[in-house]
Protein backbone atom coordinates (compact mmCIF):
# COMPACT_ATOMS: atom_id res chain seq x y z
CA UNK A 1 0.00 0.00 0.00
CA UNK A 2 1.58 3.87 -0.96
CA UNK A 3 1.71 6.33 1.18
CA UNK A 4 -1.64 8.03 1.78
CA UNK A 5 -0.53 11.65 0.93
CA UNK A 6 -2.68 13.07 -1.29
CA UNK A 7 -6.09 14.93 -0.38
CA UNK A 8 -9.05 15.56 -2.63
CA UNK A 9 -11.22 18.69 -1.35
CA UNK A 10 -14.80 19.43 -2.63
CA UNK A 11 -15.21 22.81 -1.91
CA UNK A 12 -19.01 23.08 -2.81
CA UNK A 13 -21.54 20.04 -3.93
CA UNK A 14 -23.24 22.36 -6.55
CA UNK A 15 -22.13 22.40 -10.37
CA UNK A 16 -23.31 24.67 -13.01
CA UNK A 17 -23.07 21.75 -15.19
CA UNK A 18 -25.61 18.67 -15.10
CA UNK A 19 -23.17 15.95 -16.88
CA UNK A 20 -25.02 12.59 -17.66
CA UNK A 21 -22.15 10.31 -16.00
CA UNK A 22 -22.84 12.67 -12.89
CA UNK A 23 -26.62 12.97 -12.00
CA UNK A 24 -30.27 11.74 -14.16
CA UNK A 25 -31.57 14.21 -16.29
CA UNK A 26 -33.98 16.00 -14.04
CA UNK A 27 -32.24 14.83 -11.16
CA UNK A 28 -34.08 17.08 -8.38
CA UNK A 29 -30.84 17.37 -5.77
CA UNK A 30 -30.76 19.05 -2.39
CA UNK A 31 -27.65 21.02 -2.13
CA UNK A 32 -25.89 21.82 1.09
CA UNK A 33 -26.97 25.36 2.30
CA UNK A 34 -23.90 27.69 2.20
CA UNK A 35 -23.19 27.69 5.95
CA UNK A 36 -22.88 24.07 6.34
CA UNK A 37 -19.48 24.50 3.90
CA UNK A 38 -16.41 24.03 5.96
CA UNK A 39 -14.97 27.79 5.41
CA UNK A 40 -11.72 28.78 4.34
CA UNK A 41 -10.56 29.43 7.91
CA UNK A 42 -11.68 25.67 8.72
CA UNK A 43 -10.33 24.08 5.99
CA UNK A 44 -6.86 25.91 6.81
CA UNK A 45 -7.06 24.79 10.30
CA UNK A 46 -7.74 20.89 9.12
CA UNK A 47 -5.01 21.03 6.68
CA UNK A 48 -2.05 22.58 9.10
CA UNK A 49 -3.30 21.13 12.14
CA UNK A 50 -4.63 17.61 10.86
CA UNK A 51 -3.52 16.43 7.63
CA UNK A 52 -0.32 17.79 6.85
CA UNK A 53 1.05 16.39 10.39
CA UNK A 54 -0.05 12.56 9.31
CA UNK A 55 1.61 13.17 6.13
CA UNK A 56 -0.77 14.73 3.52
CA UNK A 57 0.92 17.07 0.98
CA UNK A 58 -0.95 17.28 -2.41
CA UNK A 59 -4.06 18.54 -2.87
CA UNK A 60 -6.35 18.66 -5.22
CA UNK A 61 -9.55 20.93 -5.06
CA UNK A 62 -12.75 19.75 -6.70
CA UNK A 63 -16.58 20.56 -6.03
CA UNK A 64 -19.08 19.96 -8.15
CA UNK A 65 -17.54 22.55 -9.88
CA UNK A 66 -14.81 24.22 -7.59
CA UNK A 67 -15.16 27.41 -9.62
CA UNK A 68 -18.56 28.41 -7.99
CA UNK A 69 -17.41 28.64 -4.76
CA UNK A 70 -17.07 32.01 -3.34
CA UNK A 71 -13.65 33.37 -2.40
CA UNK A 72 -12.03 30.57 -4.81
CA UNK A 73 -8.70 32.60 -5.40
CA UNK A 74 -8.19 33.13 -1.85
CA UNK A 75 -8.98 29.60 -0.51
CA UNK A 76 -6.12 28.56 -3.40
CA UNK A 77 -3.82 31.12 -2.05
CA UNK A 78 -4.35 29.99 1.39
CA UNK A 79 -2.83 26.42 0.27
CA UNK A 80 -0.65 27.28 -1.81
CA UNK A 81 1.14 29.09 0.83
CA UNK A 82 1.33 26.24 3.57
CA UNK A 83 4.74 25.32 3.66
CA UNK A 84 3.57 21.55 4.10
CA UNK A 85 2.26 22.00 0.30
CA UNK A 86 4.03 19.94 -2.03
CA UNK A 87 1.31 19.88 -4.39
CA UNK A 88 -1.70 21.96 -5.50
CA UNK A 89 -4.16 21.34 -8.60
CA UNK A 90 -7.66 22.02 -9.25
CA UNK A 91 -10.44 19.85 -11.21
CA UNK A 92 -12.60 22.02 -13.18
CA UNK A 93 -15.08 21.92 -16.39
CA UNK A 94 -13.55 25.30 -17.74
CA UNK A 95 -16.58 26.99 -18.28
CA UNK A 96 -15.95 29.92 -15.76
CA UNK A 97 -11.86 29.45 -16.05
CA UNK A 98 -11.23 32.24 -18.86
CA UNK A 99 -11.59 34.90 -16.26
CA UNK A 100 -10.53 33.45 -13.47
CA UNK A 101 -7.25 31.50 -15.02
CA UNK A 102 -4.83 34.17 -14.40
CA UNK A 103 -6.26 35.54 -11.10
CA UNK A 104 -5.41 31.71 -9.96
CA UNK A 105 -2.43 31.52 -11.28
CA UNK A 106 -1.16 34.52 -9.00
CA UNK A 107 -2.58 32.88 -6.60
CA UNK A 108 -0.16 29.51 -6.75
CA UNK A 109 -2.09 27.16 -8.70
CA UNK A 110 0.16 25.63 -11.19
CA UNK A 111 -1.82 21.98 -12.34
CA UNK A 112 -5.45 22.18 -13.74
CA UNK A 113 -7.74 18.90 -14.92
CA UNK A 114 -10.27 19.71 -17.20
CA UNK A 115 -13.02 17.90 -18.20
CA UNK A 116 -13.79 17.84 -21.65
CA UNK A 117 -15.70 15.16 -23.14
CA UNK A 118 -16.59 15.83 -26.58
CA UNK A 119 -15.01 18.30 -29.53
CA UNK A 120 -18.85 18.05 -30.93
CA UNK A 121 -20.53 21.18 -29.65
CA UNK A 122 -23.53 19.51 -29.99
CA UNK A 123 -21.92 16.29 -28.33
CA UNK A 124 -21.03 18.26 -25.22
CA UNK A 125 -23.74 19.82 -24.98
CA UNK A 126 -25.75 16.79 -24.75
CA UNK A 127 -23.41 15.22 -22.30
CA UNK A 128 -22.88 18.39 -19.96
CA UNK A 129 -26.46 19.65 -20.11
CA UNK A 130 -28.50 22.84 -20.24
CA UNK A 131 -30.65 24.10 -22.94
CA UNK A 132 -30.07 27.76 -24.99
CA UNK A 133 -26.66 28.80 -26.03
CA UNK A 134 -23.54 26.12 -26.57
CA UNK A 135 -21.25 26.14 -23.26
CA UNK A 136 -18.48 24.27 -25.79
CA UNK A 137 -17.02 27.62 -27.25
CA UNK A 138 -16.95 29.06 -23.65
CA UNK A 139 -15.04 26.08 -22.40
CA UNK A 140 -13.14 25.58 -25.41
CA UNK A 141 -11.90 29.42 -24.28
CA UNK A 142 -11.17 28.28 -20.86
CA UNK A 143 -8.98 25.80 -21.79
CA UNK A 144 -6.95 28.37 -24.29
CA UNK A 145 -6.52 30.69 -21.43
CA UNK A 146 -5.70 28.00 -19.29
CA UNK A 147 -2.87 27.35 -21.62
CA UNK A 148 -1.43 30.93 -22.45
CA UNK A 149 -1.32 31.80 -18.54
CA UNK A 150 1.11 28.92 -18.51
CA UNK A 151 -0.54 25.69 -16.26
CA UNK A 152 1.33 22.71 -16.79
CA UNK A 153 0.39 19.94 -17.07
CA UNK A 154 -2.55 20.69 -18.89
CA UNK A 155 -4.82 17.64 -18.34
CA UNK A 156 -8.23 16.79 -20.10
CA UNK A 157 -10.60 14.34 -19.11
CA UNK A 158 -12.59 12.43 -20.92
CA UNK A 159 -15.09 10.17 -19.45
CA UNK A 160 -15.69 7.64 -22.32
CA UNK A 161 -19.42 6.73 -22.70
CA UNK A 162 -20.13 3.93 -25.56
CA UNK A 163 -22.70 5.60 -28.63
CA UNK A 164 -22.05 9.05 -27.27
CA UNK A 165 -18.38 9.82 -27.64
CA UNK A 166 -16.39 6.98 -27.96
CA UNK A 167 -16.23 7.58 -31.75
CA UNK A 168 -14.06 10.50 -30.89
CA UNK A 169 -11.58 9.22 -29.15
CA UNK A 170 -8.65 9.22 -31.99
CA UNK A 171 -9.68 12.79 -32.19
CA UNK A 172 -9.37 13.70 -28.18
CA UNK A 173 -6.05 11.79 -28.33
CA UNK A 174 -4.19 13.93 -31.36
CA UNK A 175 -4.75 16.89 -29.04
CA UNK A 176 -1.75 15.78 -28.08
CA UNK A 177 0.41 16.29 -30.90
CA UNK A 178 1.03 19.82 -31.09
CA UNK A 179 0.60 20.96 -27.09
CA UNK A 180 1.63 19.50 -23.84
CA UNK A 181 -1.62 18.83 -23.39
CA UNK A 182 -2.26 15.10 -21.83
CA UNK A 183 -5.57 13.74 -22.50
CA UNK A 184 -7.02 11.39 -20.07
CA UNK A 185 -9.58 8.35 -20.74
CA UNK A 186 -11.99 7.71 -18.24
CA UNK A 187 -13.97 4.41 -17.99
CA UNK A 188 -17.31 4.95 -17.11
CA UNK A 189 -18.39 4.37 -13.59
CA UNK A 190 -21.80 2.97 -12.19
CA UNK A 191 -22.18 6.19 -9.87
CA UNK A 192 -24.70 9.36 -10.27
CA UNK A 193 -26.55 7.78 -13.61
CA UNK A 194 -27.19 4.31 -12.90
CA UNK A 195 -29.61 3.98 -16.01
CA UNK A 196 -27.50 5.44 -18.07
CA UNK A 197 -24.84 3.24 -17.20
CA UNK A 198 -26.83 0.21 -17.63
CA UNK A 199 -28.52 1.70 -20.98
CA UNK A 200 -25.04 2.07 -22.56
CA UNK A 201 -22.09 0.31 -20.76
CA UNK A 202 -18.43 1.10 -20.87
CA UNK A 203 -15.72 0.93 -22.91
CA UNK A 204 -12.50 -0.51 -20.97
CA UNK A 205 -9.32 1.00 -21.34
CA UNK A 206 -7.32 -1.51 -23.25
CA UNK A 207 -9.95 -1.27 -26.08
CA UNK A 208 -9.18 2.80 -26.73
CA UNK A 209 -5.45 1.78 -25.97
CA UNK A 210 -5.68 -0.41 -28.88
CA UNK A 211 -7.17 2.02 -31.29
CA UNK A 212 -4.92 4.80 -30.51
CA UNK A 213 -2.04 2.16 -30.73
CA UNK A 214 -3.28 0.65 -34.39
CA UNK A 215 -3.21 4.71 -35.60
CA UNK A 216 -0.28 5.87 -34.65
CA UNK A 217 1.45 3.40 -32.06
CA UNK A 218 1.89 3.98 -28.24
CA UNK A 219 4.55 3.92 -25.83
CA UNK A 220 4.96 4.30 -22.29
CA UNK A 221 5.19 8.04 -20.89
CA UNK A 222 5.05 10.15 -17.51
CA UNK A 223 3.42 13.17 -16.64
CA UNK A 224 3.59 15.16 -13.22
CA UNK A 225 0.48 13.56 -11.14
CA UNK A 226 -0.67 11.79 -8.00
CA UNK A 227 -3.55 9.85 -9.33
CA UNK A 228 -4.27 6.13 -11.02
CA UNK A 229 -3.83 6.85 -14.80
CA UNK A 230 -1.75 4.55 -16.99
CA UNK A 231 0.34 7.13 -18.63
CA UNK A 232 1.18 6.67 -22.31
CA UNK A 233 2.67 8.53 -25.13
CA UNK A 234 2.03 8.47 -29.56
CA UNK A 235 5.57 8.68 -30.91
CA UNK A 236 6.63 12.66 -31.20
CA UNK A 237 3.73 13.96 -29.37
CA UNK A 238 4.50 16.57 -27.01
CA UNK A 239 1.73 15.96 -24.68
CA UNK A 240 0.35 12.10 -23.15
CA UNK A 241 -2.48 9.94 -23.02
CA UNK A 242 -3.50 8.39 -19.82
CA UNK A 243 -6.23 5.86 -19.18
CA UNK A 244 -8.34 5.44 -15.64
CA UNK A 245 -9.42 2.02 -15.24
CA UNK A 246 -11.31 1.70 -12.31
CA UNK A 247 -14.07 -0.84 -14.41
CA UNK A 248 -11.47 -2.89 -15.72
CA UNK A 249 -8.46 -2.97 -13.90
CA UNK A 250 -8.71 -2.30 -9.99
CA UNK A 251 -6.29 -0.10 -8.38
CA UNK A 252 -7.46 -0.12 -5.30
CA UNK A 253 -3.83 -1.79 -4.23
CA UNK A 254 -2.26 1.24 -4.94
CA UNK A 255 -4.65 3.86 -4.43
CA UNK A 256 -3.00 7.30 -2.21
CA UNK A 257 -6.10 9.55 -1.50
CA UNK A 258 -8.41 10.17 0.80
CA UNK A 259 -11.80 12.68 -0.35
CA UNK A 260 -12.90 15.49 2.16
CA UNK A 261 -16.51 16.58 0.92
CA UNK A 262 -17.68 20.47 1.27
CA UNK A 263 -19.46 19.57 4.45
CA UNK A 264 -16.55 18.45 6.03
CA UNK A 265 -17.29 14.39 5.80
CA UNK A 266 -13.54 12.64 5.14
CA UNK A 267 -14.09 9.52 3.07
CA UNK A 268 -11.54 6.82 2.65
CA UNK A 269 -12.73 5.76 -0.72
CA UNK A 270 -14.93 6.81 -3.75
CA UNK A 271 -16.73 3.63 -4.16
CA UNK A 272 -17.53 2.57 -0.41
CA UNK A 273 -19.01 4.53 1.85
CA UNK A 274 -17.51 2.49 4.89
CA UNK A 275 -15.89 4.77 7.89
CA UNK A 276 -16.46 8.24 7.03
CA UNK A 277 -15.78 11.10 9.65
CA UNK A 278 -17.40 14.52 10.20
CA UNK A 279 -14.58 16.33 10.96
CA UNK A 280 -17.00 20.13 10.46
CA UNK A 281 -19.72 18.99 13.08
CA UNK A 282 -16.37 17.77 15.68
CA UNK A 283 -14.67 21.09 14.78
CA UNK A 284 -17.62 23.76 15.52
CA UNK A 285 -18.52 21.65 18.44
CA UNK A 286 -14.67 22.63 19.98
CA UNK A 287 -13.19 19.23 19.83
CA UNK A 288 -9.52 19.86 19.58
CA UNK A 289 -7.74 19.08 16.49
CA UNK A 290 -5.08 16.72 18.25
CA UNK A 291 -8.57 14.18 19.13
CA UNK A 292 -9.38 15.03 15.12
CA UNK A 293 -5.89 13.65 14.24
CA UNK A 294 -6.33 10.66 16.05
CA UNK A 295 -9.50 9.70 14.48
CA UNK A 296 -7.64 10.67 11.23
CA UNK A 297 -4.73 8.27 11.37
CA UNK A 298 -6.84 5.21 12.95
CA UNK A 299 -8.89 5.65 9.36
CA UNK A 300 -5.79 6.07 7.69
CA UNK A 301 -5.06 2.67 9.56
CA UNK A 302 -8.08 1.09 7.92
CA UNK A 303 -8.26 2.10 4.34
CA UNK A 304 -6.42 -0.96 3.15
CA UNK A 305 -9.51 -2.61 4.41
CA UNK A 306 -12.27 0.22 3.22
CA UNK A 307 -12.09 -0.11 -0.52
CA UNK A 308 -14.22 -0.86 -3.71
CA UNK A 309 -12.63 -4.51 -3.49
CA UNK A 310 -13.77 -4.75 0.11
CA UNK A 311 -16.87 -2.46 -0.12
CA UNK A 312 -19.40 -5.47 1.31
CA UNK A 313 -18.11 -5.18 4.50
CA UNK A 314 -19.78 -2.02 5.45
CA UNK A 315 -21.47 -0.30 2.61
CA UNK A 316 -25.48 -0.68 2.02
CA UNK A 317 -27.55 0.73 0.09
CA UNK A 318 -27.56 3.24 -2.60
CA UNK A 319 -25.11 6.02 -2.51
CA UNK A 320 -26.31 9.34 -0.37
CA UNK A 321 -24.03 11.74 -3.01
CA UNK A 322 -23.97 11.84 -6.51
CA UNK A 323 -20.57 11.84 -8.07
CA UNK A 324 -20.94 15.71 -8.07
CA UNK A 325 -21.55 16.08 -4.36
CA UNK A 326 -18.50 13.77 -3.59
CA UNK A 327 -15.94 15.04 -5.95
CA UNK A 328 -15.14 12.68 -8.30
Amino acid sequence: MPAIDYLRISLVDRCNFQCQYCMPEGADLQYLPQQSWLSRAELRQLLEEVFMPLGFSNFRLTGGEPLVRPGIVDIVRDIAELPGTKDLSLTTNAFLLSDLAQNLWDAGLRRVNISLDSLDPVIFDQIVGGRGKSRWPQVWDGIQTAHRVGFSPLKLNVVVIPGVNDHEVLDLAALTFDREWHVRFIEFMPIGNDSLFEAKGWVDSETLRDRIRQRWGLTAGDVLGHGPADVFQIPSARGTVGFISQMSECFCDRCNRMRLSADGWLRPCLLNETGQIDLRTSLREGVPTTELKRQVAELLADKPEINYKMRQSGTSGAYGRTMSQIGG
